[in-house]
Formats: structure tokens, sequence, C-alpha cells
């Protein structure tokens, strides 16, 4: 009966999602009728174990999401994004559309610009070219999340999207863990993601569609003047990148900087230096990138445009991490309940190898699946069970890294399910519905989910990281 509560709990949860209630207001309404159904009281429930955690989770990524949600707005209103999405749409022409609109949408993420930015920088351009090659329509959804949904945000080292961040603090690691494994993951996805769109493209040429007509929210491409290079647009994408590793792998933090805090008698939540370098140095980095962007695209910025900007992201990124924080504190709440043990320990033996990878791959993946969330899903696994895992690695001579790997590529598999933020976003971009395209972005759910797979087992067989 426990475990029903639980079920329950999470079915409603999801089933308000996909309908579009914010999970900001409902996940604590959720997460307090399980606990009820529990015998627990509702009110130290929601301000000791909802809002307990989910404090604690603002407290460690706030900086990192709304740095990146800047950066991400300041990118898009000087017109960096855009000449860089440009060019790319540009140089690799109608003949290959689809890769063209992949690749633009890879660069912009990996550079450290919001995938929710990448979908409105890159869809005017991209519907242009498809209309221009005559591809239906209905394949664009799938195509941009391709480039912007997967290996840019959870696979490839180094990326600085919060999927790759979150590992970090419970396990130790930087974003550059598991180089190898997480590019062999991106591969896989990647390669197999494309050969689908080029088989329902020939599909369609065959029978005569092509870009179809009566489209909403059709783009119109403005002139607006003389764009900003797109040599120097890229640079501060550059930067991030470049600033993250320098400051991760080659700068020496001094371990006693939290020294002096310590002998003020003051409560930390981070303890050792080591636990917040993969932090600091993406502050660092996306900072660096956002002075960059302002130092090269600032004057095309209209007057007032500066504090608009800045204003907007700071703004926008309270929404996201709510929204992460909500189903962080969900899953505090769910986690402490007599039910869950059930639930635990059964995910926790899931022991095919002798290793947590699969135990830890399958429990992020259905949570991403059921919250509708990458951050969230994974945050929330990570909390339940992170040190259970990593105490099982260490007992087996396992390395952190590919655990840190593993929970980031499996919270970008089956997040994107219907219910998910990002797809309904681009779907209402694109002015397309579920039933005419979900059914590409569920293919790339699915191979996205198999590549996860494939790393576990190809670590197994050779120990690469």
């Amino acid at each position: 009966m426990d475990v029903l509560g639980i079920v329950l709990s999470l079915f409603l949860l999801m089933f308000f999602a996909y309908r579009g209630y914010s999970v900001i207001l409902f996940s604590p309404i959720f997460a307090l009728l399980a606990a009820s159904l529990q015998g627990l009281p509702i009110m130290p429930a929601y301000t000791e174990l909802f809002m307990g955690k989910a404090v604690v989770f603002v407290k460690s990524f706030f900086p990192v999401f709304m740095l990146s949600a800047i950066f991400g707005k300041v990118m898009e209103d000087t017109g960096l994004a855009k000449s860089i999405a440009q060019k790319i749409v540009q140089s690799f022409g109608k003949e290959r559309a689809i890769l063209a609109v992949v690749t633009a949408c890879v660069v912009l993420t990996y550079g450290g610009v919001s995938l929710f930015v990448v979908v409105f920088a890159i869809y005017p351009f991209a519907a242009a070219l498809f209309r221009e090659a005559n591809i239906p329509k209905r394949l664009l959804p799938g195509t941009i999340a391709l480039g912007s949904f997967t290996i840019t945000m959870d696979a490839l080292p180094g990326t600085p999207q919060i999927q790759n961040i979150i590992p970090t603090s419970y396990f130790g690691t930087t974003g550059f863990a598991a180089p190898v494994m997480g590019i062999i993951g991106g591969l896989f996805t990647i390669v197999i993601s494309l050969m689908w769109l080029n088989y329902r493209h020939k599909q369609a040429k065959a029978a005569g569609e092509g870009y179809g007509e009566g489209h909403t929210n059709e783009p119109i491409l403005q002139e607006d003047g003389e764009s900003v290079n797109w040599m120097l647009a890229l640079l501060p994408l550059l930067t991030v990148l470049v600033v993250n590793y320098a400051m991760t792998n080659l700068y020496t933090w001094n371990p006693a900087l939290l020294d002096p805090f310590k002998d003020m008698k003051l409560a930390l939540a981070a303890t050792d230096v080591k636990k917040v370098i993969s932090i600091w140095s993406l502050i660092i980095a996306v900072a660096s990138g956002i002075i960059l962007a302002l130092a090269i695209g600032g004057r095309r910025l209209a007057p007032g445009g500066l504090p608009k900007a800045l204003n907007a992201g700071a703004v926008g990124s309270l929404l996201a991490i709510m929204n992460t924080a909500s189903e962080v504190g969900y899953g505090n709440v769910i986690s402490s309940l007599p039910g869950f043990k059930h639930i635990s320990s059964a995910l926790l033996n899931l022991k095919i190898g002798a290793s947590p990878l699969f135990s830890e791959a399958i429990s992020v993946t259905t949570l991403a699946g059921i919250t509708g969330s990458a951050s969230g899903g994974m945050s929330i696994a990570l909390e339940l069970m992170g040190k259970d895992w990593l105490a099982w690695a260490h007992s087996i001579g396992m390395s952190p890294e590919i655990l840190h790997r593993v929970a980031s590529l499996a919270s970008g598999g089956m997040d994107t399910l219907p219910h998910n933020g990002a797809v309904i976003t681009l779907l209402a971009v694109c002015g397309l519905t579920h039933r005419q395209s979900y059914g590409d972005i569920a293919v790339i759910t699915v191979t996205k989910t198999a590549a996860v797979f494939v790393v576990i087992i190809l670590h197994l067989m050779t120990g690469i990281l």
C-alpha cells in the first residue's frame, strides 16, 4: 500500500505536467499527498523535507542557472547567436539541410547557450532552409531536438549545460569526467538519429511530400542591419569552453580558500574546495563569455537594451531553477517515506555485472521520464541514491567519473517524453503538434536511452573512461 501511494503521486505529477500545469505548484501538492497517505504530518513534510532540500539545490546551482540564462539572452539580443546560426545554415546549403540545422544547434549549445534560446535563435533560419530544400516541416522539431537536447546537453566532455554540472556535487568529479565514454555515447546518438531523419526525408520525397502548405507561425526573415562577423560571434562560446577547461584542469585552486570562513565558525554547505571547483570554474567561464559577448555585440543593443537583457536573463533563470528545485524537494519527500525503501532496494539490487551503473542508469532515466525533466529527474535520483552508488563504486574500485557520465547521459534519455517542457516549447515555436512531429523526437529519445547502455557495456568490457 505504501508503494502504491508513491506510484499514485508520481502518476498524478506526470499527468498534470503533461496537461501543462506547473510543477512548482503541483510537485509539493503530490509530495504531501504521498506523505499523508503514509501517516506523516503535512506541514513538517512541506517546510522541513520539501523546502529544506529545494533551498539547498537553489544555493548550489542558482549562479549557474542565472549566468547561463543571462549569457543566452545577451547572445540573442546582440545578434551573435543569429550570426552563428545563419552562417552555419548558409555554409551547408539546402543539400545537407538536416545536418546544417543539427550542427548549428550543437555549436550554440556546446558553447553555453541555453537550449531554449537556441530553439528561438535557429528556428527562422532552419524553417527557411527546410522550405528551400522542400523538406517536410514536420521533420524540423526532431532535427532541432537532435542538435539541442542530446549530445551537447549531457554527453560531450566540458559542456556547460546544467545536466553535466549537477553530478559534480554528488561524485566530486568535473564536467570533463569520462570524456571518451561521453564522446562515444554522443556519436552513437547523433549517427543513429541522423540516419533516421534522413530516412524519413527520403520516405517523404519518394511519396512526393514537400515542405507543406498552411503552416502556422511561419518565420519572416527580416534584415536588421549589418550582422556581426560570425567568427567574432563564436569567440564568447569558445571562451566559455576554454576558460571552463583551464579553471577546472589547469588552474590549481588553493585548498585553504574556505579556511577564513571556517575560522569564523560559519556553517558552510561545502567543507572541501574540491566539491565546488566545477561550479566555481563554470561561474567564471560563463561570466567571461558574457563580458566578451557584450564587448563584441554590445553596440547592437537598443537604448536601454543592456539592463533589459540582463534583467530578462536573471528573471528567466528563476523559473528554470524553481522547476528543478521543486522536483528535488519532491524527491526528498518521497525518499523519506517508508514505502520508498522497497523501491530504492529494488533499484539498488539491479546488480547486472556487479556494477552500480545499470541501477543508476535505470533509476535516473525513469525519474527523468516521470518528471519530464533531465535535471530534475537526475537530481532526485542522485539525492536518493547517489551516496549508495558512490559507495558501491568505491567498493569495486570503479572511478566516480563513469558514475558522473552515466548519470548525465541517462538524464537526457527518457526526459523528452510528451510532457517535457522543452518539447512543448519546441513544437509551439515550430507551429506544429505532437501528432505531426513527436514521432521523430520519440525515436531520438529511444536512441539516446540506448546510448547509455552502449556506454555502460563498453566501459565494463574495456575500463575506458
